[in-house]
């Protein structure tokens, strides 16, 4: 997280043009939006104009472009106009368009930028999501592609275009921020190989295309209307595209993205694996639990009455609830100062899934003594079958602590169990006690 206040656009701006594959009009309105909106696309030619987050979970197709979808509804060649907000500062905006695709133009995001310009930006009250990478993030695919994120202060893309047979290997790295996105990326244009694209131009699947809206390579001839503007263009538009792509994750980071041969297919799987580990991330801390009122209730006075252990191995902090007789909830609030943690993975702390089974054992056996029959008694673990341990349990986490009788014959009981973080499975058992009189 961060202090950085969120950013929307202070007015609507408009832009129209012509779209790469229909070769149709379109007219694309950018909108000012509230906080922690993001963005988002709007087909204003369709009944009930829907919206289309960006965002990564709705990438439809990568292939030489990125295209989302909500159902039946798809936006295509959507990483410009993203790149330019992502890379202008504005969080939160509307993308209205009345085709399913904005307007080419010449194949860079600068007429995007010009029309954050024009519409102007404005701080908001809430601050921008920006997560600082701590862990080397990488990913690598088999044509040769290369993404790797390591800890920075800063926001910096490094790219390396390859092509094919080696052509037109250009590098290009810079800390990423408005002024150096509008001097030193939004100008960089889209380019092509010709063998690549001569089977879609035979079709006539790109209707508006031109040596105006792309550069065309043709074995080592460039083919545009005008010179290159840098020297190394196909890297910067390959760090443009990747700057678009990566904000589908729905969060801004601090990191060094190094990129070798990237694409979007690569930049949006990275976009994927950013908002996983994010979310992992944010998963780690204790959601609010809702503690029910009344008699259900113990808290740790009534807790040390019921079992007979003590610090260190009391594993149960409070009892949230009953459901009748046979069901029962716990929890245990771990913390970094749990007495295990020096020694268990120093550097890594995580909770002995042994310790998560003492867990279920002792509220299986408040639930379990409870019982009028076995009040005074003391339960003695026999058996533990089907123990899984699903995900690690880290200090800051909250454990819940479900157990529930399955089996109740004379002095034996039988229980069903499982320790949950936040809703998800942390490990589960099945344990056999035997009630004895202390």
């Amino acid at each position: 997280m961060s202090n950085v206040a969120q950013h929307t656009l202070a007015g609507p701006a408009t832009l129209q043009g012509t779209s790469l594959h229909t070769g149709e009009k379109v007219s694309l309105t950018l909108k000012p939006a509230p906080e922690g909106h993001g963005l988002k696309f709007r087909r204003i030619d369709l009944p009930d104009m829907p919206f289309i987050p960006a965002d990564v979970d709705k990438v439809q197709t990568v292939e030489r472009a990125t295209t989302l979808a909500e159902g039946s509804v798809k936006v295509h060649t959507v990483e410009h106009v993203i790149s330019a907000l992502a890379g202008m500062g504005v969080d939160n905006a509307i993308i209205e368009m009345d085709a399913n695709e904005p307007p080419i133009g010449d194949g860079s995001s600068r007429p995007f930028v010009e029309l954050i310009r024009k519409a102007g930006t404005v701080a908001q009250n809430a601050p921008k999501r920006i997560w600082e990478i701590r862990e080397p993030i990488h990913m690598e695919v088999g044509d040769g592609t290369l993404i790797t994120i390591v800890p920075s202060k800063t926001f910096r893309v490094s790219v390396t275009n390859v092509g094919p047979e080696g052509r037109f290997t250009q590098y290009f790295s810079a800390e990423i921020n408005p002024t150096v996105y509008e001097k030193e990326i939004c100008a960089a244009r889209t380019f092509v190989y010709y063998e690549d694209v001569k089977p879609l131009l035979d079709k006539g699947l790109i209707k508006g295309g031109s040596l105006e809206s792309a550069i065309v390579i043709r074995g080592n001839e460039v083919m545009s209307k005008e010179a290159l503007r840098f020297t190394n263009e196909f890297a910067r538009h390959k760090a443009l595209d990747l700057i678009g792509d990566l904000m589908l994750a729905g969060v801004r980071i601090l990191g060094h993205v190094m990129a070798v041969k990237p694409g979007h297919g690569p930049n949006t799987k990275m976009a994927a694996t950013i908002k996983a580990e994010y979310a992992r991330m944010r998963s780690m801390v204790p959601a609010p639990i809702s503690i029910p009122n009344g008699e259900g209730v113990l808290d740790i006075h009534a807790v040390l009455k019921i079992l007979p252990h003590r610090y260190p191995f009391l594993m149960v902090d409070r009892i949230i609830g009953f459901e009748g007789e046979n069901k029962c909830l716990g929890v245990k609030n771990v913390t970094i100062n749990e007495p295990y943690f020096p020694g268990h993975f120093p550097g890594h702390p995580i909770m002995p899934g042994v310790l998560q089974l003492e867990a279920m054992a002792q509220v299986s056996s408040v639930l379990m003594l409870r019982k009028p029959e076995n009040l005074g008694k003391i339960g003695y673990f026999m058996s533990a079958d089907g123990v899984k341990w699903r995900r690690p349990v880290l200090p800051g986490d909250t454990l819940v602590i479900e157990s529930e009788i399955i089996k109740m014959r004379g002095s034996i009981g039988q229980t069903r169990n499982r320790c949950l973080v936040n809703g998800e499975v942390a490990s589960e058992a099945e344990l056999k006690f035997a009630l004895l009189d202390r």
